[in-house]
This record gives C-alpha cells, structure tokens and sequence, in this order.
C-alpha cells in the first residue's frame, strides 16, 4: 500500500512539472495581419487600458468605472445569433475542442512541444512523458447547459454566488483557489476544471518539494481525477483571435483563456469574480485583489481592465453573463 502511494505521489510531481513547463511564461507576438475587424469595444479597452496604467488621477478612475457601471446596467437576455457567431468565430481560429488539451492523439510520441517562452529549447516528447498525456480530447463531442467560469476578484466577498455558481453543470476555476475557510457561500466548491499556473505551485507547494500533504485535497473534487495540459498551439491561436477582436496585451490571462474555452464547450456560460477594480461598482467600498488575499498581479503582464471591456461588451450582445454584485438568494 505505501510503495502504491509513494508511486501515485510519483506520478502527481511528473504531472506538475510538466504542467509547470507547459503554461511556463508565454510570450505573445503581436501579429501584422487582421482580416477581421475590432469590434467597437476596442477603443473603450485601450482607454481603460491606459487609465488603469498610466496614474491617472482619482477622479478619471471613478469616471472609468462610472463607464463600466452605466454600459453594464442594463437587463441582460442571451442572443443566440450573436453568441453562435462568435462561438463559431472562436472555434474556426482556436479548435479548443480537439486542441486545447495536450492528447496523445494530437501530440505523438517523438514529436516536440514548442512554448513561446522557450522557442530554442522544445519539449521532446518521450515515452515517460507521452504516457502522462490523456488519450484522446476530453472535450471533444461533449457539450455543457451551463458553465461557471469563477475568477478569483475580491468582488465576490459577500456576493452569496456560491449556490448560483455549485448549480452550474461545469465549472472552471483558476490558479487553485482556496475553497473552504468559509468561502464557500459566496464562490461555492464544486470543481470541474481547475488550473494552475508555475507560480502557484512554486508559492503555494514549494515547487513540490516539502508540504505535499494540501495538494490530495487539489484532486479531491471529482473521480476519476486526470491531470491536462493546455496545449501551446492552442494558446497561440487564441493569442491570435483575440488580437483580431482589437485585444493587444502582452500575455492573456488565465481567466480570459477558460471564459474563451468555456464558450466553445457550454450552451451558457456564467462569468463571476472578474471586476478589475479596486472598488466595488454598486457602492464604491474598496476591494481586495482576490477574495482570498491582496496580492496584486504583474499589471505589466496582464492588462485586466483592458480584458473586462471585451468581456463586457460580449454581455451587453447577449454572449456571455457577466455577474457583479449579490446573486440572488
């Protein structure tokens, strides 16, 4: 029984140090060529963009969130012609069903995985590594009611979303977000998918060296568990399709890359805990970074605010649900 576990503990560093090497610092090349047009929320991204970046004064970041406010206000109604555009928008350019996920049927033995981080230093793909992959696309031929895609802003503090997000049929989570502790009314803790990036097991795990006694409880949420990779190509080409729709960031975020998956996999898709700013757009009461810890990310990386606008102006078409503030109880 020991030897067992000690061989299962074995195979879980494996899979977590290929998955640090897989989602390894991407670096996205900005592209000369666009055959589809920004949409018009383009402008509105750059302008929250620089007004998130450049130190602008108190007033024009009050203002900005004023915009956010009055452009989300308004009863939403999912658009069917407009989410199965863009839905068959995204698939046309990305393929996240049969290639967001490293498979052994989309990346055979001897081939090479090639990051953007390290374009000199592929991956070899050997026996000992192709065995880790999955056989074959768990996406593929599958397709969800409705999926939550839970981010981890401090706006989700005292939102009671917990029951509205358990109740969706799949739901996606980034970067191992602490689920108990009295969290739960308001972020829930059902779990389909969960990523986690480099830093995270670095932080959190200590590279997987010490204290792996927490990381049981990350492959508690369902059974059978199986570990993924994202798929690099993938990734690149979701670079890509959100530079045509007007995005210029240096590197997407994790929760723009599950809400882009999630929108080729689900009927409905249910976006929470992605407010960008530093206060609460109902009341104005200040907010923590995460509804779990301060920590602010690398704004040099990520451009948050700029991602919001395009994900807002998807809700004001009826693509995708964006929820700020309560549920409903």
């Amino acid at each position: 029984m020991r030897g067992l576990l000690l061989k299962l503990l074995f195979s879980l560093m494996l899979c977590f140090f290929i998955l640090g090497t897989i989602l390894t610092v991407f670096i996205w090349y900005i592209f000369n060529h666009s055959d589809v047009k920004p949409h018009s929320s383009s402008n509105l991204a750059r302008r929250t963009t620089d007004a998130g970046s450049s130190g602008m004064c108190r007033d024009c970041r009050e203002n900005t969130i004023d915009k956010m406010v009055e452009l989300y206000s308004h009863a939403w109604k999912k658009q069917n012609g407009n989410f199965n555009k863009f839905r068959s928008q995204l698939a046309s350019r990305c393929h996240g069903l049969s290639k967001a996920i490293v498979t052994q049927a989309n990346t055979p033995l001897k081939s090479k995985i090639v990051y953007d981080g390290e374009k000199r230093n592929p991956l070899q793909v050997t026996p000992k590594l192709f065995s880790t992959f999955v056989k074959e696309q768990p996406f593929e031929n599958v397709t969800w009611k409705t999926c939550a895609v839970v981010g981890n802003g401090g706006i989700l503090i005292n939102s009671s979303c917990g029951e509205a997000i358990d109740s969706a049929h799949f739901v996606f989570r980034c970067n191992l977000p602490p689920l108990d502790k009295g969290y739960e009314k308001d972020v829930g803790n059902k779990t389909n998918l969960v990523t986690a990036n480099p830093s995270i097991l670095l932080e959190k795990f200590e590279g997987l060296m010490e204290h792996r006694a927490p990381l049981w409880r990350v492959w508690d949420f369902s059974s059978p568990i199986r570990p993924v990779f994202l798929n690099p190509e993938y990734l690149r080409n979701l670079a890509r399709f959100w530079r045509t729709q007007g995005l210029r960031v240096t590197r997407l975020s994790t929760g723009l890359i599950m809400s882009s998956l999630a929108l080729e996999l689900c009927a409905s898709v249910h976006l929470y805990g992605f407010w960008p700013y530093a206060q609460h757009p109902h009341d104005r009461q200040p907010l923590i970074n995460h509804y779990y810890d301060n920590r602010q990310g690398k704004k040099t990386v990520h451009a948050m605010p700029a991602e919001f606008a395009h994900l807002l102006h998807l809700h004001r078409q009826g693509v995708v649900r964006v929820h700020l503030g309560q549920c409903p109880r």
